[in-house]
């Protein structure tokens, strides 16, 4: 544990001396692990904008991972990572599109993918790119706005909204034009849906959760520290703690029950409910993808050639 516990605060944000990480499942130390994903301006989760890694022997990516989709049609999982987008269910895995820190990434129910970050070697983009869009699977992306300017670390959609996080909570209608918050909400992960106005907020205080798409904010005092989250469908909300624990909601992020945990500190999350209500967990980690059918037990995705 005391390994794993290192790894999340350092994968977080580096400028956290990996030594200054301590081993601990209860809510104080956890809660350190989540603010330990934020430099002092409250949002930086990133290792140094000039530095990429590449992919492990077995062609996982090996720079640090910011989030996942999974392909409805297909169960194609794709990771966001600090050297691009990584199709990790291909054989052998197949790196898409430019090379981008992709720092925030969320998919639509369309197949729209939106991103924010820093471009890395031989991308010519604003540093940092903004909100960035792609309508072909991450092959191109196209600049919509604040490029220069914001870096969103924490980035979801709901119900046709966009909700992203800078060091100030935003929301916009198609991208373009922002509305900023007065909220003191300062998010590590945002979870929507596209069913719903609920938007799920991780924190170091605890779970923050609106519902209606931003515009305000109540704490869920009851939910377990989360480090994410991920909507199966407009009620079915799963979340991770930093030790791996797993948690089900049936409510829509009101109340939780613990279901399994992974033996790894977990990067990413995503889930689905199919067309019988059978749920299906993905959680990214450091070294592999991990896959659940019904959210207790969890096994590798082999991603060998």
């Amino acid at each position: 544990m005391r390994n794993a516990f290192i790894s999340i605060a350092a994968a977080a944000c580096s400028k956290v001396p990996v030594s200054r990480a301590r081993r601990g499942g209860t809510p104080d130390r956890v809660r350190r692990l989540i603010q330990r994903g934020r430099d002092p301006s409250g949002y930086s989760r990133s290792g140094s904008e000039n530095s990429h890694s590449t992919a492990d022997a077995d062609g996982y990516p090996g720079g640090h991972i910011h989030g996942m989709t999974v392909n409805p049609e297909t169960e194609d999982v794709l990771l966001a990572t600090h050297d691009g987008l990584f199709n990790v269910s291909a054989r052998p895995v197949n790196k898409i599109g430019p090379t981008i820190d992709l720092m925030g990434f969320t998919a639509t129910a369309s197949g729209k993918y939106y991103a924010s970050g820093h471009p890395g070697p031989g991308t010519d983009m604003p540093n940092p790119v903004g909100l960035i869009e792609s309508t072909d699977g991450g092959q191109t992306w196209t600049v919509l706005s604040r490029e220069g300017d914001s870096d969103f670390h924490a980035l979801t959609t709901s119900n046709g909204s966009i909700v992203a996080f800078d060091g100030t909570l935003r929301t916009s209608q198609a991208g373009e034009n922002w509305q900023p918050s007065a909220t003191d909400v300062r998010p590590f992960h945002l979870a929507g849906t596209p069913r719903s106005e609920v938007i799920l907020a991780t924190t170091e205080q605890g779970l923050q959760r609106s519902t209606d798409a931003w515009e305000s904010w109540s704490a869920v005092p009851e939910a377990p520290l989360l480090m994410f989250t991920a909507f199966a469908n407009a009620e079915t909300v799963v979340g991770v703690t930093p030790d791996g624990q797993v948690h089900l909601s049936r409510d829509a992020g009101l109340s939780w029950t613990s279901t399994g945990s992974i033996r790894a500190q977990p990067a990413a999350i995503a889930a689905r409910k199919n067309d019988t209500g059978g749920l299906k967990v993905w959680i990214a980690t450091p070294e592999k993808v991990q896959v659940s059918g019904d959210g207790n037990t969890f096994a590798a995705i082999d991603t060998d050639d």
